[in-house]
């Protein structure tokens, strides 16, 4: 399972966020905006900004986080969410031994099938570590021809080497990465990805960062989750049909955080 750590924020996000949406509206200093915000009177703003639907105020909060032990397969899908910063471990500079690897729950539920998956990435290693050896030997008497010393030129070739041997890992490889992104951007994510239709692995992992967001900023993110929360499923045909099940989830999660 992923591990995702919520690791900073913009501090009060909330009465960051209550600041800059009054000053559209208010005459007075900032100063005097901030200082007449109340924490009671932070959540009603902040409820009366989701109510009328006026959002770009929300976007002066960010959230950083860092998640782990997710596949390559989850971060073509999240780096769609393109309004965010992502900083991922690179395999082109960090090389793969033994790599870890994501086993998705229905595979592991088989016997048959999780053993044909471990079979699969015991040999993905294999031809990982034979093509880093081939290709590594290819590459030293470059080094060596450029006048590196022979331990130099070895370090050198193994990391030119491991560029192509990356080429034959799985989308089942784990990864990790650090994850920025703004209120606003974190809405749309949480609407797409906390949703049943959703693939497994991300839907778990916008639902975690929910939770999260959801312990520091409370009434920002209150009405946040899949669309069938604020009202009818977006997927039209395809819904998954379950809406009071989803509803009454996210629910006992934000009851539980409060």
């Amino acid at each position: 399972m992923a591990k995702v750590t919520l690791i900073s924020y913009t501090p009060q996000p909330e009465k960051t966020v209550a600041s800059a949406a009054k000053l559209c509206y208010s005459p007075v200093s900032i100063e005097e905006i901030q200082e007449g915000l109340t924490e009671e009177k932070t959540a009603a703003f902040v409820d009366m900004l989701a109510e009328i639907g006026h959002e770009s105020p929300i976007e002066h909060a960010s959230f950083t986080f860092g998640i782990e032990g997710v596949s390559r397969s989850l971060l073509a899908q999240i780096t769609r969410h393109r309004l965010a910063s992502y900083s991922v471990q690179s395999q082109r500079y960090v090389k793969e031994s033994m790599f870890e690897f994501v086993l998705p729950p229905e595979i592991e539920a088989m016997p048959e099938a999780k053993e044909e998956f471990l079979r699969a990435m015991e040999e993905d290693q294999r031809h990982y570590d034979r093509l880093t050896e081939i290709l590594t030997e290819r590459h030293i008497p470059e080094f060596l021809a450029q006048g590196k010393p022979e331990k130099e030129a070895r370090r050198l070739a193994s990391k030119k080497a491991i560029e192509d041997a990356r080429f034959v890992l799985p989308n089942a490889c784990a990864t990790k990465m650090v994850c920025t992104m703004n209120a606003r951007s974190l809405m749309n994510f949480f609407t797409h990805r906390c949703c049943n239709r959703a693939q497994w692995e991300i839907r778990e992992l916008a639902t975690e960062m929910l939770r999260l967001v959801l312990e520091v900023a409370p009434n920002l993110f209150k009405n946040a989750g899949p669309a069938c929360l604020r009202g009818a499923c977006s997927e039209g045909k395809m819904s998954c049909g379950k809406q009071k099940e989803v509803r009454a989830k996210f629910t006992g999660m934000k009851e539980s955080v409060q």
